[in-house]
This record gives structure tokens, C-alpha cells and sequence, in this order.
């Protein structure tokens, strides 16, 4: 995982403020290049979309939340190894 992804993640899963280079973070909300790729809802759980670019870079910054992983083959996204257009779905994941 390049250090980007660490760190940018790291802020959002604690409800901090950051922006490194093409990503940046309110705690609340994640964004790629603008576009959103990660909320929290009212109720604390995560939700995650590739915002219609599914690019290697939004495949890193969401492996990079827990209950996210999404591996790629013959161009199909997978999501905890089900078959994933990139709409927003709702993980497991709950924040206090």
C-alpha cells in the first residue's frame, strides 16, 4: 500500500480533515480526484463506490478500508469476491 492511501485513510477512519495530492478527506467523506468514493452514513457505517472510474488508484484507496476487498479479473470488479459494478453498496464496517 503506497503511503498516500495510508495516510488519507488513516484520516477518514478517524473523522479527521485531510488533503494529500488527488485525495482528500473531510472524516465524514472521501474523495479521488473530486468525485466521491467513501461516506459515513448518520448511523456510522461505511459506504463505498468507485464513482464510475475504476481505475487502480480507487481499487487501492478502498482496499485500504476495512471490510473493503476488491480484486479485479477479465475486467470485473469483485467485492468480498462477489462480482461489483461500482455502485454504492454499504459494508459491514460501523463506526462509533
Amino acid at each position: 500500500m503506497r503511503k498516500i492511501t495510508e495516510q488519507i485513510s488513516n484520516s477518514f477512519l478517524n473523522k479527521k480533515s485531510r488533503k494529500i495530492g488527488n485525495s482528500e478527506t473531510d472524516g465524514r467523506n472521501f474523495w479521488l480526484h473530486r468525485e466521491k468514493i467513501a461516506k459515513f452514513d448518520d448511523d456510522g457505517f461505511l459506504w463505498i463506490s468507485n464513482a464510475g472510474y475504476p481505475s487502480n488508484t480507487t481499487k487501492e484507496r478502498l482496499n485500504s478500508l476495512p471490510c473493503v476487498r476488491i480484486h479485479q479479473k477479465n475486467f470485473v470488479w469483485y467485492l468480498n469476491n462477489q462480482a461489483w459494478g461500482g455502485e454504492w453498496v454499504k459494508t459491514e464496517f460501523k463506526r462509533d
